[in-house]
């Protein structure tokens, strides 16, 4: 079995599917909720930059280099993540350039998603750490990788720029195996009242 085949996962309401060109218009839906697009310190383009997002991210899958999801809560895709920077020799991988429509915000998709590619991660693919970059600016996504329980690593200083061609100091953090099971104990405590 390829571990990096396309794959559905799915818990607590939320479905985590392979990104597809079907998903353009609900994608580029999804950054219009809240004008996500328009965020400097995100890798998310605006309405006019999908098709090419998405098609760049078709290609990275393709080389067997990220591995790309819609992501779907109350059957409507209200963003994307992905697995990238992986290297099966460790196994290691990242998650990241995940994006919610400003609707999904403060529910419980985020927790959802992440606990399903956290548990594909270290349960499926034996990974042995997973990590997660963002801007210094984006203090929004840095309390949510923190409530997960990653650990911060450090920061990678002037290591991006960011649309503006600002530079961008890259916030690291990370979850290794041996720390996994009490943090799935803890994300399953948070979505126990959801169907799984």
């Amino acid at each position: 079995m390829n571990p990096l085949a396309p794959a559905v996962l799915s818990g607590w309401g939320v479905r985590l599917e392979p990104l597809a060109h079907e998903h353009i218009a609900a994608l580029q839906d999804a950054v219009d909720d809240g004008d996500i697009g328009a965020l400097n310190y995100v890798s998310v383009p605006g309405r006019d930059g999908m098709p090419a997002w998405i098609e760049h991210a078709l290609a990275m899958r393709d080389a067997g280099r990220e591995l790309p999801f819609a992501i779907v809560a109350d059957d409507r895709v209200v963003g994307s993540t992905r697995f990238y920077d992986i290297d099966l020799s460790v196994p290691t991988l990242a998650i990241g350039y995940t994006f919610h429509a400003a609707s999904a915000w403060r529910t419980h998709v985020n927790t959802a998603n992440k606990r399903l590619m956290l548990g594909h991660a270290f349960d499926t693919l034996g990974a042995q750490s997973v990590f997660f970059h963002t801007s210094h600016q984006n203090l929004r996504s840095q309390a949510a990788i923190e409530r997960l329980g990653a650990t911060r690593d450090g920061v990678l200083r002037h290591h991006k720029r960011h649309k503006d061609g600002s530079l961008r100091d890259t916030v690291t953090y990370s979850i290794i195996a041996s720390e996994w099971p009490a943090i799935r104990e803890r994300l399953d405590a948070r979505l126990q009242d959801l169907p799984s």
